[in-house]
């Protein structure tokens, strides 16, 4: 049964509102009736002589037993649940259009024997009160969803949480989580010991998801609790925090005892189902005890994602520095959306050139960001940022307008023989609206579709990715395979996707240009793209000596800073006038 039919039916059996809300929660809370019917009734008392509705002072039993503090120095969940207590008063407020006190609902003073006698004859708290119900649970429901969502962004860095719409799985996980909260608390009261604070999470999870199901990451997450559960005393805390992220708290006399830990849990989890597992763990250490919650989980979360991207160890304790990383990617968010209105993206233009020509023959639109205040911020310190918050799909229309209007500005010139290409995100080829974003704009600015070039990073074989890709061909679009030879998969892709020209990594090439054989493989190449059809670049040419070794085993087109760094678009534009 829903809440709304819970308290439904205790409003049949003549329970007052007040009951009837409390104990629809009752089960969410680990409350039994009895227990329920005695608090509401203490604290429902207003209602009965026409006072506030019994429905508010109930929600605010719901609210204070989910988010309501416990410590007189938690001042940050005492200031939040005063806010969403004021939040559900305002709420309802509103959907009631003013009406908060019981006379004036009914329409009839309780309080009063004669209009009690006309309330029950009439059956108005049947008719009245039912209504004031769903309202109350209606919003109580949507502020204890988010609530979810709030306490998982403050403890994970920002990052997005998919929030459960199944009610009953959301109490259980506040449960989860206020209980987890109080025992971490209670340790860092009253124990003598050090406190260390691990977490950890699978190395590119979502492959695990797209590789073997949905289904099976579930059943992954599953095992991982289990072995937890198997290992962890009386004082180890742990949760699951979000996705595959999951949190230990812990005592210990030496450090050594974490990596001990982690090393046993690690031996644990690593494989399930001959899938070999790779975990990062990220540890803190506390310093001091009275430190708010939120800022040691965020502490051993710094450490996890700067273990996530160490290539030398899976375990690192947080340090100082990391805060850095923390301090940028929340400007990176906070200012993202500005750096679009305010237009501080900017176009950068790398040149393509003919070795044989030695002239331009078309462009790679790149992005850039000046900051009034930071000044010029990279794509390294921003890209991998909103790539993992999403906002990229909006960096890209960005860029892909202002390639569009270019290639406009080109033509107006009498300029036709300089296609510029754009970067296609992942997240684009798995969605439907890139194809109408990108010929929308190409009809805007009135340009042949030709001069629009798609460039597509090389990645593991994906149909979804393979399929969308097809389908941007069949519209008439370029296609390109960025970084060629930077991963595994390069010729299954080349036999799956119509790509027109593919683009040798600059890794790849540095690569192959240290010995005999790796010259052999890139000639080979060179040869197979020809009987192919396909078009080849070689990206990241630095030095005459890979311009003389391309040149002679027939590969003209190059890109690279032995040419051109990438240049203000109205830099390029005079340099192209002028060829």
């Amino acid at each position: 049964m829903t809440h709304k039919e819970k308290a439904k039916q205790l409003l049949q059996q003549q329970y007052h509102c007040s009951q009837a809300l409390f104990g629809a929660f009752a089960d969410d809370l680990s409350l039994d009736l009895k227990t329920i019917f005695k608090i509401s009734t203490c604290f429902g008392g207003g209602m009965r002589h026409g006072g506030t509705c019994g429905c508010i002072t109930a929600s605010l039993l719901v609210l204070g037993m989910v988010l309501g503090f416990y410590d007189a120095q938690d001042k940050e969940s005492e200031i939040y649940g005063n806010s969403k207590t004021e939040e559900f008063i305002r709420l309802f407020t509103e959907k009631m259009d003013g009406y908060i006190n019981c006379r004036d609902i009914l329409g009839k003073d309780i309080s009063n024997p004669k209009d009690m006698a006309i309330v029950r004859k009439e059956g108005l708290i049947l008719k009245k009160c039912s209504k004031v119900l769903e309202i109350s649970i209606e919003i109580l429901e949507d502020i204890l969803k988010n609530y979810l969502k709030d306490i998982s962004e403050s403890s994970i860095n920002l990052e997005d949480i998919p929030v459960n719409n199944d009610i009953q799985s959301m109490f259980k996980d506040l449960r989860k989580l206020n209980c987890f909260k109080r025992s971490v608390n209670n340790l860092l009261f009253y124990s003598s010991k050090e406190i260390g604070f691990i977490q950890f999470d699978i190395r590119k999870f979502k492959i695990v998801n797209d590789l073997y199901g949905e289904k099976f990451g579930d059943e992954v997450l599953d095992f991982i609790i289990k072995q937890l559960q198997h290992i962890c005393n009386e004082k180890q805390f742990y949760i699951n925090l979000r996705s595959d992220v999951f949190m230990v708290v812990m005592e210990y006399d030496d450090e050594k005892e974490l990596v001990d830990f982690i090393n046993l849990l690690d031996s644990r989890i690593n494989f399930f189902k001959n899938v070999k597992l790779q975990i990062s763990y990220g540890i803190y250490t506390v310093e001091d005890k009275n430190m708010e919650l939120r800022q040691m989980e965020d502490r051993a979360a710094m450490a996890r994602k700067a273990a996530k991207s160490s290539i030398l160890t899976n375990i690192l304790f947080y340090k100082e520095q990391f805060k850095e990383s923390l301090y940028n990617r929340k400007f990176i968010e906070e200012n993202m959306q500005s750096a679009i209105t305010e237009k501080q993206f900017l176009m950068y233009l790398q040149p393509k050139y003919s070795i044989l020509k030695n002239k331009i023959i078309g462009a790679e639109a790149l992005i850039r960001w000046k900051h009034p205040e930071r000044g010029m911020i990279y794509p390294d310190q921003f890209i991998p940022i909103i790539e993992e918050n999403g906002f990229i799909r909006k960096a890209d229309y960005y860029i892909w307008d202002k390639a569009c209007r270019f290639i406009k500005r080109c033509k107006d010139e009498g300029i036709m023989s300089c296609p510029i290409s754009v970067n296609v995100s992942r997240i684009h080829l798995q969605d439907n609206e890139c194809i109408q974003i990108l010929s929308n704009m190409i009809e805007i600015n009135q340009i042949p579709k030709h001069l629009l070039e798609l460039e597509i990073t090389e990645t593991a074989d994906d149909k979804q990715i393979s399929k969308k890709a097809l389908q941007l061909k069949e519209e008439g679009f370029t296609l390109l395979m960025d970084d060629f030879g930077s991963g595994y998969s390069s010729l299954n892709i080349l036999l799956e996707t119509p790509f027109d020209v593919i683009k040798l990594d600059k890794k790849f090439i540095e690569n192959m240009m240290v010995s005999t054989k790796g010259k052999l493989i890139l000639e080979q190449i060179v040869s197979m793209a020809d009987k192919l059809n396909l078009g080849l670049l070689a990206e990241g040419v630095e030095t005459r000596e890979q311009v003389e070794l391309l040149k002679s085993i027939g590969c003209d087109q190059v890109q690279g800073y032995y040419y051109a760094k990438p240049i203000p678009e109205d830099e390029f534009f005079e340099i192209l006038k002028k060829q």
